[in-house]
């Protein structure tokens, strides 16, 4: 959900526009003390495969020959530009280069620019040398694997504007002097770090700042209420940091702020009623936060919201009515929260609303009549809410729903026949008191990728029409009383590239087998990761063809009447991590190429009739895995007697 980025594309910006402010300069020969600079700087690179460098040589002239360097009228250089990601009009350019920044390259005395941006493994620190470059305006070093701290020197670039080293490995604290000092500063970038300590306090003297990206560091501390200072500011991201204490009321000062990513910290308090004043927002994100309290009625003041996103709190009280001015929003998401009362009527003014994301709170029913005219509207999700529906309303029939999630909602009785018309890809009505057959027609709904009915009293066979679902890659029917063989499952059309399994949960029912001998075979199963049987009534052996299930990662096949042998060519299946075959009458012996796969994790063969000894293994396996196979011995099992 990203509305600008930190990373190359600006550095791509400022490349284009360096060579055009330079180029109509008439320029005299490369002065010696920047060439030599520039060749201390080459000297340090160990591997340069796109041959970025391959023109600078000390014979040729570094303002004319030079590629990404660029002089002055006195023939000083201004502009180096060596990014690892660049573009003309037809192409772009992605390479790397090897080695360390040089410390010479603080020589430069009347530098501009500086991007060496994206070149991935330029490594070590960043010179302290560079606090030299008094006339530098751009530093673009982000995305390399530079170590260290943010050297202090940089204090000394008083006309820096824009500063990125995102995506590196800096760590240390963020100095607090570079915040005294650099008061031309417009954009600072330092998000994808190992940063710590907190936001300095004196980053409310940078007034000059339209942009703040500190995402994804360890930083902690409190917002700075200086904050509210920056009255500039478009762009706030200190997301997925360690942040604590609540949300100043200052916040309420950037007017201007087009983004703002508090999300994945540890926030409390209340969202303050100064939000109000955010008039230019856009996109807001609060989640996976503390925060407690009521969302305030000053909510519907964002005129221009566009996301809000403050799921995964502790909110409590109604959802205010005030949510319906929210006009030009595509996006809620509120889930997993503690909302109580009913769901505003007022949603149905969002006649921009793509996404509503009531999920996981204590809202009471019935839903709305009103939301029937967000014709926009792709998902809905009122999922985990007590809203003692009873009946799906029929005017959803009538919109054109991609997602709709009323999971756990109080629905009850048979599916309405009008959910064969829709649209849907994604369907979860799991957990409810759904009951009858599954209906013929479940075949029209060729649409579906996504199916969870589990948790429910559905009963009989599946239709011969599930096989028309070839776009469906996720089953979860488990918890029911299905009956009937599994063939209709696995035998279904498969819509090239899509409708391959991906998971299969049908445990809890009353399926019966045997499993096909060729199951591994079936075309839908050939990148199934999840293939979860348990508690069914298959019996029959363990077909060997499993084996050929390259991306099974889950087998369950837990009480299932299993006997047999545990056949050797399941250990073919290489990215298992997960297999469970207890409560069976397996016999034999544990084959060694199935204990020993370089994934697995969890293994559990309990409670069958296996013998012989535990073949020696890798992964940590409990001797709970092993216990009730009478005939089982060895670690971590008791030794096996010698004769």
């Amino acid at each position: 959900m990203a509305f600008l980025t930190s990373k190359t594309p600006i550095s791509v910006f400022f490349l284009f526009i360096s060579f055009s402010l330079y180029s109509s300069l008439t320029t005299e020969a490369c002065h010696r003390i920047d060439r030599t600079a520039l060749l201390g700087f080459k000297a340090k690179i160990t591997y340069d495969p796109s041959k970025l460098l391959q023109t600078w040589k000390p014979s040729n002239d570094c303002c004319t020959k030079w590629a990404g360097v660029q002089c002055d009228s006195t023939g000083r250089v201004v502009n180096v530009s060596r990014p690892g990601l660049s573009s003309g009009d037809d192409f772009i350019t992605d390479t790397s280069m090897n080695g360390t920044l040089s410390s010479s390259l603080g020589n430069l005395s009347f530098l501009r620019l500086l991007d060496l941006s994206n070149l991935k493994d330029l490594k070590g620190p960043i010179p302290q040398e560079l606090g030299r470059l008094s006339q530098l305006n751009y530093l673009f070093l982000d995305s390399n694997k530079l170590t260290g701290s943010i050297p202090i020197s940089l204090m000394n670039l008083r006309k820096l504007n824009k500063i990125y080293l995102s995506d590196n490995q800096l760590t240390g604290r963020i100095p607090y002097p570079v915040f005294e000092f650099l008061t031309s500063l417009s954009e600072i970038g330092l998000s994808g770090n190992q940063l710590s300590g907190g936001i300095p306090f004196s980053i409310g003297k940078l007034v000059s700042l339209t942009k703040i990206d500190f995402h994804s560091n360890n930083l902690s501390g409190s917002i700075p209420i200086s904050i509210g200072r920056l009255n500039r500011l478009q762009y706030l991201d200190i997301s997925e940091n360690q942040i604590t204490g609540s949300i100043p009321n200052t916040i309420g000062g950037l007017t201007k702020l087009v983004l703002l990513y508090f999300n994945q910290n540890r926030l409390t308090g209340s969202i303050p009623y100064s939000i109000s004043q955010l008039v230019s927002l856009q996109f807001f994100r609060l989640s996976e936060n503390k925060l407690t309290g009521r969302l305030p009625a000053s909510i519907g003041s964002l005129s221009s919201i566009q996301r809000l996103i403050i799921e995964n709190n502790r909110l409590t009280g109604n959802i205010p009515d005030t949510i319906g001015f929210l006009t030009n929003i595509t996006e809620i998401y509120f889930s997993n929260n503690e909302f109580t009362g009913k769901i505003p009527s007022s949603i149905g003014n969002l006649r921009n609303l793509l996404t509503l994301d009531l999920s996981r709170n204590y809202l009471s029913g019935p839903i709305p009549p009103q939301l029937a005219k967000l014709k926009q509207l792709q998902t809905l999700d009122l999922s985990y809410n007590p809203l003692g529906l009873v009946q799906i309303p029929d005017w959803l029939g009538k919109m054109n729903l991609f997602r709709l999630l009323l999971a756990k909602t109080g629905i009850r009785g048979q599916l309405p026949v009008w959910l064969s018309s829709m649209p849907t890809s994604t369907l979860d009505l799991s957990s409810n008191g759904l009951s009858g057959k599954l209906p013929n027609w479940i075949g029209n709904m060729t649409n579906l990728s996504f199916l969870n009915l589990s948790n429910n009293g559905f009963h009989s066979a599946l239709p011969p029409d599930f096989r028309n679902l070839s776009l469906l890659m996720d089953l979860d029917l488990h918890s029911n009383k299905f009956s009937g063989h599994l063939k209709t499952i696995f035998s279904k059309r498969v819509n090239e590239p899509l409708g391959h399994y991906n998971s299969i949960d049908l445990s809890y029912n009353r399926f019966i087998g045997p499993l096909d001998e060729y199951i591994g075979n079936y075309v839908s199963l050939s990148t199934v990761e999840k293939l979860v049987l348990s508690h069914n009534s298959l019996g029959g052996s363990i077909p060997r063809t499993l084996g050929k299930l390259g991306q099974l990662k889950k087998l369950e096949l837990k009480f299932t009447g299993l006997y047999g042998r545990i056949p050797a060519e399941l250990g073919d299946a290489k990215e298992l991590t997960s297999v469970l075959l207890s409560g069976n009458k397996l016999d034999g012996s544990i084959p060694q190429q199935v204990l020993n796969l370089r994934e697995l994790a969890e293994f559990d063969v309990s409670k069958n009739r296996l013998s012989g000894p535990i073949p020696p293994h890798k992964a940590s396996i409990p001797a709970s895995a092993f216990k009730d196979n009478l005939g089982l011995c060895g670690a971590p099992l008791p030794s096996c007697m010698r004769t």
